[in-house]
């Protein structure tokens, strides 16, 4: 483990029931959508563009709920209202300015977004929200986050083979959770209506029923480069809601 992060090891035993909560949220029901291609990591690169004072293409409405602490946004711009389809761009705040560090391909919810999502509307939630914990089947790979490695992440293979690693490598967004548990924790203290389980994750080609879904290289990137330390932050949406 670098960089002094913990990490959580839970049975795969005990975590069954876990996952049962989670699955709703994270990876669909049991007949999800045919993929439509395989993710993409290869344009994940590098940015060069000039320093900015704030994220880009967020409006005044999200930007305020961003903590003044905060150093590291992963902005997901979603490409419509009701597309799966959108782009993760990483931001870090050095001095009084923002750069882009890295943008790469991803999916959304499979119906798109919403401003009031709802367990089972596969849409997204628009909003600003803390990243916290991490986990999956696989050990870490040097995140700093707290991550819990447990084969409770392991999506059901009655699901498509292509999605069998979707649980891979997750990091929680803090919505509707608690912070400091792992990202399969099922305490929901808005309660089951409101949805939850709600990760980045890896991407199997098309949406997902709430999350985000990225390649496993930028999983990875994102796992090592998130530090609790400058209060990371995932800001998302599709671009209308963003700007709003």
């Amino acid at each position: 483990m670098r960089n002094g992060g913990s990490v959580r090891v839970m049975a795969g035993a005990t975590g069954v029931a876990l996952l049962t909560v989670c699955l709703a949220a994270c990876g669909g029901s049991g007949h999800p959508d045919t993929p439509k291609g395989p993710g993409g990591g290869a344009d994940a690169k590098p940015h060069a563009a000039a320093p900015l004072k704030r994220v880009p293409d967020i409006g005044d409405r999200l930007w305020k709920q961003v903590p003044g602490d905060t150093r590291q946004v992963v902005a997901v711009y979603g490409d419509g209202k009701d597309s799966a389809d959108s782009t993760v761009a990483l931001y870090e705040k050095t001095g009084s300015v923002w750069k882009q560090q890295r943008t790469w391909s991803a999916h959304n919810g499979r119906k798109g977004w919403t401003t009031d999502h709802h367990e089972g509307d596969k849409r997204s939630p628009v909003g600003v929200f803390t990243l916290s914990d991490a986990g999956g089947v696989l050990p870490s790979p040097g995140t700093k986050l707290p991550y819990t490695r447990s084969a409770a992440f392991q999506a059901p293979h009655y699901w498509k083979k292509s999605y069998w690693n979707d649980f891979d490598y997750v990091i929680a967004i803090d919505y509707n959770r608690v912070k400091g548990t792992p990202p399969n924790d099922p305490t929901r203290p808005q309660g089951q209506s409101k949805g939850g389980s709600i990760w980045l994750h890896m991407d199997h080609g098309s949406g997902t029923s709430a999350c985000v879904s990225q390649p496993k290289a930028d999983m990875e990137y994102l796992l090592r480069t998130l530090d609790p330390k400058e209060h990371p932050v995932v800001v998302m949406g599709d671009k209308a809601d963003l700007k709003a």
